[in-house]
């Protein structure tokens, strides 16, 4: 079985989804070169990408950091989607009516709002002087409310709705199989971003170019999909996240 789905992801459209989370990694580490390879970067044509990642107050800061938003959701989500991706292509075997590229594509639509959406209230909270121009927080208050926000929210009934759908992708694609592919793309990423939204905003807390803090919470939201452990994460996490905000607004980190 294991080889079967081993060989049924050497597809086209499997190595063009690992394609698109590769380059979204390989941009990103471009976008936050470390200080010693920054002349490097220029040698090589690579300083503008990590012009991406600086908020200016005009049209163009708002496009860059969009784009990076863009890349930070596809890097960090499409792997946490993997599961019910491979679901849906099971089904396609036997099943009438299937479009990888219609499910994925409406599926990055969301992301692609959410991305607007998390670059507008960046560019706010440059405004405000609340982060800094990379997206870091300036501010303990700030940090310590998103904490308890992504804590608490690990606590609500809407939550663990968006987690069950995401742990029964099976359940999920025949109760909606008849909205079609695209449809349910786009309700799979609503779904998927029901899950997520919190905890992604807390890159301003862990800083939106930090690719450890990515990586750590790229596993963190791929393990709390798996329908075996993940239901053993949900609340520890959000336990964690509440105590992390109480600690920072009293140690005014």
């Amino acid at each position: 079985m294991v080889s079967e789905r081993i060989r049924a992801m050497g597809s086209r459209h499997w190595l063009l989804l690992f394609g698109v989370i590769g380059t979204a990694w390989g941009l990103l580490y471009a976008m936050a070169l470390p200080s010693d390879l920054r002349a490097a970067g220029q040698v090589y044509g690579l300083d503008f990408l990590t012009q991406l990642c600086v908020v200016t107050p005009d049209a163009a800061g708002l496009f860059r950091v969009t784009l990076m938003w863009c890349l930070m959701s596809a890097a960090m989500m499409a792997p946490t989607v993997l599961p019910a991706l491979a679901t849906y292509d099971d089904l396609a075997q036997t099943v009438p009516d299937t479009n990888f590229a219609h499910l994925f594509a409406g599926y990055l639509v969301v992301w692609l709002g959410f991305s607007i959406l998390a670059a507008l209230l960046q560019m706010g909270l440059f405004y405000a002087n609340l982060v800094s121009l990379f997206g870091d927080s300036r501010s303990a208050t700030l940090s310590s409310l998103l904490l308890m926000l992504a804590g608490l929210y690990q606590f609500s009934p809407l939550k663990e709705a968006c987690l069950s759908k995401c742990r029964q992708p099976m359940m999920f694609f025949l109760q909606y199989w008849t909205d079609g592919p695209w449809r349910n793309g786009i309700r799979l990423g609503l779904v998927c971003l029901g899950c997520c939204w919190a905890l992604m905003l807390l890159a301003f807390v862990g800083g939106v170019m930090n690719l450890v803090f990515m990586g750590i919470a790229t596993v963190i939201m791929m393990i709390e999909k798996l329908p075996q452990i993940g239901q053993y994460l949900t609340k520890p996490l959000g336990i964690f996240l509440v105590a992390s905000s109480v600690w920072v607004l009293l140690s005014g980190w």
